[in-house]
């Protein structure tokens, strides 16, 4: 019974910075920004249509209270910075479109 108590492996929160484009092909020119050496925050306030803040930075998040290809690719990716990210490449599809993430934290 105490298994259940245990956080799930890899942690219960990421926190989370993401561009999020409607079209694929917006995204992939946000993707070719990061691979030029682009800041993320920088490509993330040119082309993520999401508003909810500046940069990209969602904050911390936790298991469940994100859609389930997000989380998945969120939790999946190891820890970086913004002067080195390690982002989902391939974006990710979900309902909202797709989103390229990075995580900076994970607990």
């Amino acid at each position: 019974a105490d298994k259940k108590e245990k956080a799930p492996k890899g942690g219960t929160a990421v926190k989370v910075r993401h561009i999020l484009c409607e079209k694929h092909g917006k995204c992939m020119e946000a993707m070719e920004k990061l691979k030029a050496g682009v800041r993320f925050s920088e490509v993330a306030s040119q082309y993520s249509e999401d508003k909810a803040r500046q940069g990209g930075d969602l904050g911390w998040m936790t298991r469940g209270s994100m859609v389930g290809p997000f989380q998945d690719a969120a939790f999946a990716l190891p820890t970086s910075s913004m002067d080195k990210p390690v982002y989902t490449d391939p974006p990710v599809k979900t309902k909202f479109g797709y989103h390229i993430i990075m995580v900076e934290g994970k607990k």
